[in-house]
């Protein structure tokens, strides 16, 4: 995940710190002493990391830019705390927040999903002294709750800074590392970006789950069968080389050093079974099914950057046992040689996947749906239009009449059955003095059930209730004709 650096440089931030047997410190030397830690640690270990350093007092300027674009950041802000006077401060900011504009619309919340993380050049109790505190913690519940608010514990001083910058590699700059398995093969893994843990919102009490640190490959399904699921994330598979005393090479990340091109030589001499399975995944255009965890699973699979280069990715899946439905559980896959069959045939030309659902699916059936008022109207004028053509349309005019009967009595519609009825009544008086006898008796009987149904308290109201043609001396010729 991408880092964007916030950095403080304004008037408040070149206050002294005295600092025993050394020379004066300001606080945005100490801020830059606290950022060079944070990039060498990135240098070293966090190497796939893109980093944006942004300055800013009352004017903000951007000093190293991307070299990529990004829909996912990471911000810190390092400051001192002073939020500053007058129109434009972050105190004036925050008490006209709801009265800006959208126009003039306050950064947070980013339009992105973010964390921010805010880095203070004091400790807490100096920023308790004031209402600093509680308008820092304010940009973090205008984020959405997403980030963390970090203070130097103690005195101000080099030392106490660094285990504040340490607490934030910590917390979002860690490498994942994990072993990947499949049967007896295993390979030391670097898993980038470091996978976010995931909330269920359908349990009562939701718990973060997070994925183990044994990747545990159950199977390989084809491209055509997994198609293109929904994910949750997606995350570069690093192979860690190891050198023969077992010490740690690094991911296969190559410098612009002597000793890192070397150690990189070294590397690509040593069989890994994680490269193995990314050549596999690609030649034979497959994925591989692996556990996250309990009832918890993702896929493995080669994506082409260009036509030369490729990498191993992973992505995630939603907890549960049916992430996939066209697959069903994930639990009831098995291999090949267990069917009595090929499920794919002899020469492969059919697949078992999709799987039929046993119910029917609801935008299978032929339901009654209005979105729009345009289609509620349709319908009405389709009812009206055969009612002009009784008795030849009796049937098609009952049976849109119920089909409209029936989606006013679902979405509990009754005036609209009134309203209908209302309409077959004005139809009736307006029937020229040629209209076949039978038109106003299947008119009245059809507005009277209308009615019956509206009211609610009838066995004629029920939903599976149909309005049937009413029988008449002239039914029978109208019969005929038809």
């Amino acid at each position: 995940m991408p880092t964007v650096v916030v950095m403080d440089v304004s008037l408040s931030m070149t206050r002294p710190v005295s600092v025993e047997g050394s020379e004066e410190y300001q606080r945005k030397h100490l801020a830059a002493h606290g950022l060079t830690m944070l990039f060498e640690h990135m240098a070293t270990n966090y190497k796939l990391e893109f980093t944006a350093l942004v300055v800013f007092s009352s004017l903000w300027e951007l000093m190293v830019p991307f070299t990529r674009d990004y829909n996912t950041l990471q911000v810190v802000l390092v400051t001192d705390g002073c939020l500053g006077i007058g129109r434009g401060s972050l105190r004036h900011s925050l008490a006209t927040h709801s009265q800006r504009s959208d126009s003039n619309r306050f950064p947070l919340p980013f339009p992105f999903p973010s964390k921010l993380y805010v880095m203070c050049m004091a400790n807490l109790e100096e920023l308790q002294s004031t209402d600093s505190l509680d308008c820092l913690e304010r940009l973090i519940d205008l984020n959405n709750g997403e980030g963390q608010i970090f203070t130097i514990d103690g005195p101000l001083c080099l030392k106490n800074v660094q285990s504040m910058f340490g607490k934030l590699i910590d917390l979002a700059y860690t490498p994942f590392h994990a072993v990947l398995k499949c049967g007896h093969l295993t390979s030391d893994v670097q898993v980038f970006p470091r996978p976010e843990p995931f909330i269920i919102d359908e349990e009562i009490d939701p718990i973060p789950k997070a994925i183990n640190t044994d990747l545990e490959i159950v199977g390989f399904v084809d491209i055509a069968d997994i198609s293109s699921p929904p994910v949750l994330s997606r995350h570069l598979v690093l192979p860690i080389a190891l050198n023969r005393e077992g010490d740690e090479v690094g991911p296969g990340i190559t410098d612009d050093t002597e000793d890192e091109n070397s150690a990189n030589q070294i590397a690509g001499k040593i069989p890994n079974f994680c490269v193995l399975l990314h050549g596999s995944l690609k030649v034979e255009g497959m994925v591989a099914l692996v556990q996250l965890g309990p009832e918890w699973y993702g896929m493995l699979y080669s994506q082409a950057d260009s036509k030369k280069k490729s990498n191993l990715m992973m992505s995630l899946f939603e907890p549960g046992p049916e992430p996939l439905p066209w697959l069903g559980k994930m639990a009831q896959l098995g291999p090949i040689s267990d069917a009595k069959e090929n499920p794919y045939g002899e020469d492969d030309n059919k697949s078992p996947f999709p799987l039929q659902p046993k119910n029917k699916r609801s935008y299978a059936q032929n339901v009654t749906v209005w979105i729009k008022p345009s289609g509620l109207q349709t319908d009405v004028q389709k009812i009206l239009r055969n009612a002009r053509k009784l008795p030849e349309k009796t049937q098609t005019f009952y049976k849109e009449l119920n089909r409209l009967r029936k989606a006013a009595l679902a979405f509990g519609f009754l005036e609209l059955l009134k309203g209908v009825a209302d309409m077959l009544e004005r139809e009736c008086t307006l029937l020229p003095d040629t209209a076949h006898p039978d038109a106003a008796f299947q008119l009245t009987h059809a507005a009277q059930q209308l009615k019956v149904a509206s009211t609610g308290a009838s066995e004629y109201a029920a939903y599976d209730h149909n309005i049937a043609p009413l029988q008449t001396d002239f039914s029978g010729s109208s019969t005929e004709r038809m």
